[in-house]
């Protein structure tokens, strides 16, 4: 059974950082988008079973981004939304709090709803309370984004 959970977890792994070779592409095809969708999924899936609230939290972010980029907003926000309550039933604070945040922010500002702005401002607002200067500088740009 240890075999088959490390196997999970390296499958997890290797999931999420192909979703991000999908995410950094500059001319994905189609058929690159669909197979985004399917190793952010598969990554969130496996890091159900093998993970902890960080890992589900930061896969939500994953899958929510992805939709984001495609333009499919409901989609986003659904997976945004699981993300934030992630973080809040858990306690998960600092750069994850304010990527919750951002994800929220985007989702709904695809749709088109205002909300999107308050959210922009609580990301905003948890900018101080990211520990490392390096990640603060990060989360700020992305911000600066929306």
């Amino acid at each position: 059974m240890e075999n088959l959970k490390e196997f999970q977890k390296k499958q997890a792994i290797d999931c999420f950082n192909k979703t991000w070779d999908y995410i950094d592409m500059t001319d994905r095809s189609a058929e690159d988008d669909l197979n985004m969708i399917h190793t952010a999924h598969a990554s969130r899936f496996l890091w159900g079973q093998v993970g902890e609230p960080l890992n589900f939290e930061r896969g939500e972010w994953q899958i929510s981004k992805v939709y984001f980029l495609l333009g499919k907003g409901e989609q986003a926000l659904y997976h945004a939304n699981a993300c934030l309550k992630i973080c809040i039933d858990n306690d998960i604070k600092d750069f994850d709090l304010v990527f919750a945040y951002e994800a929220m922010a985007n989702a709904y500002k695809l749709l088109g709803d205002s909300k999107w702005e308050d959210y922009k401002k609580k990301a905003y607002d948890g900018l101080p309370f990211i520990e490392d200067e390096g990640n603060r500088s990060y989360a700020a740009s992305e911000l600066d984004k929306i």
